[in-house]
């Protein structure tokens, strides 16, 4: 028995896994076929996934916010968790990885759901905010480029609607933000906006060590 987080060695990550993800076979294919890929770092844990689905369940999340696809599986996940008309704007950069994404979404059938803008998020971000759409989102999920995770997050605490949730990924950034000797430009914005999160009394958060960490940040009523 133990009053702190319980370490993941392989054998129980892999009990954890076994016994805990039920995962869907296009989503499974389509993070197999992500493993593969150079960049297949950047692609979220299935656990993770998991809990992102039962959080947006849980809410009954109708519009949702993603900054960040990379391949699709996150949105997909999110997607697959709501109801039929559930929609999901999906902010990303790369036509290259995004293509993945959308043969992925057609084929589970979530396509129409989803709503993919092609430009920088801070961009799409501002037109939804000049568009009306504050405090009309009830999840957001951001997992891009760590430079504009703060610019990120006080957009998205403009979009979701009192009540709503904000998840951030890799929020503990391998470890590396808890050490003061660790001080390259990308550790710092997380560190300083981990900072940010637990002081700001817009919103009720916890920092989760799951995967790489995951922040879930409620905006208050």
């Amino acid at each position: 028995m133990s009053n702190q987080t319980l370490p993941l060695d392989d054998r129980l990550y892999r009990y954890l896994l076994d016994h805990s993800v039920h995962e869907p076979e296009v989503l499974a294919a389509l993070r197999h076929e992500t493993a593969q890929h150079p960049m297949a770092q950047m692609q979220i844990a299935p656990e993770q996934g998991q809990l992102m689905a039962l959080l947006v369940q849980l809410l009954g999340v109708t519009k949702a916010l993603e900054v960040g696809v990379f391949t699709g599986y996150s949105a997909l996940r999110v997607a697959l968790a709501m109801p039929p008309e559930g929609k999901l704007v999906a902010c990303d950069v790369s036509e290259e990885y995004t293509a993945i994404a959308r043969r992925y979404w057609e084929q589970a059938g979530v396509a129409d759901k989803i709503d993919l803008r092609i430009a920088p998020a801070t961009e799409t971000l501002d037109q939804l905010i000049r568009a009306g759409e504050a405090n009309s989102f009830d999840f957001a999920f951001i997992d891009a480029d760590k430079s504009g995770y703060p610019t990120y997050y006080e957009q998205a605490l403009q979009l979701v609607r009192p009540g709503g949730l904000i998840a951030l990924d890799n929020m503990l950034w391998s470890g590396q933000v808890a050490d003061a000797a660790v001080q390259d430009k990308r550790t710092s914005i997380l560190r300083d906006l981990n900072a940010a999160i637990y002081h700001d009394s817009r919103v009720v958060a916890s920092l989760l060590p799951i995967a790489d960490g995951l922040t879930l940040a409620m905006k208050k009523p």
